[in-house]
């Protein structure tokens, strides 16, 4: 969208997510910062859906893959491969499985730098080395390291899109189009209104 003040993003609350109840919780968060809710839906995604929704970017088998070589690299362990497309195989596999489990609750957010704003609510990927006050650092404790252990993939009770590229992309993906809606919220004029002159009588 051209408009930045119509930016939309996905936000996917995972399985773990459903089952702690903190879905009430994860939406205040993002409606606190005046971002508006404009699509909502609990679905149960099977694998081949979720496959899908991280194939929609070409380059996310690699990028992803190489990211999680360097990683391991990083904190002096040996990776499972040096190929990251056969790394990416392996958590995609796993991803299936994490997403399938059971229902998730899918939304679209609407608002200025909505991308940018979701994705620092919602914190860093791995919930161990997410900041305190994120969604992430705040509600769970997973780690990249136990997820090898268990040979899972990490919960981190959410997705966020990572770009407004992304987001436009996993939003047709996830949504109809009538299923998003455009409505004026009252605290929009508080928001984006240049001289506030709408707020005396």
């Amino acid at each position: 969208m051209n408009n930045l003040k119509e930016e939309r993003t996905l936000v996917i609350v995972k399985p773990d997510g459903v089952q702690r109840s903190l879905i009430g919780e994860i939406i205040k968060r993002y409606e606190q910062s005046g971002l508006k809710l404009v699509g909502l839906k609990m679905i149960v995604p099977d694998e081949d859906f979720v496959e899908s929704h991280y194939l929609v970017d070409p380059e996310w088998r690699v990028k992803t893959g190489q990211k999680t070589i360097d990683s391991y690299k990083k904190k002096g362990k040996t990776p499972p491969s040096e190929n990251p497309i056969e790394v990416t195989a392996i958590i995609l596999k796993n991803l299936k499985k994490y997403l399938a489990a059971g229902p998730v609750v899918a939304m679209v957010w609407q608002g200025i730098h909505a991308v940018g704003i979701v994705r620092k609510i919602t914190g860093g990927t791995e919930p161990l080395t997410s900041d305190v006050g994120t969604i992430r650092g705040d509600f769970t404790i997973d780690s990249y390291e136990m997820a090898d252990v268990d040979g899972r993939a990490v919960r981190n009770l959410l997705h966020s899109s990572g770009s407004p590229e992304e987001a436009d992309k996993e939003i047709a993906l996830w949504f109809k189009e009538e299923e998003v809606y455009s409505y004026r919220l009252n605290n929009e004029s508080i928001l984006y209104d240049i001289n506030l002159d709408g707020i005396l009588e």
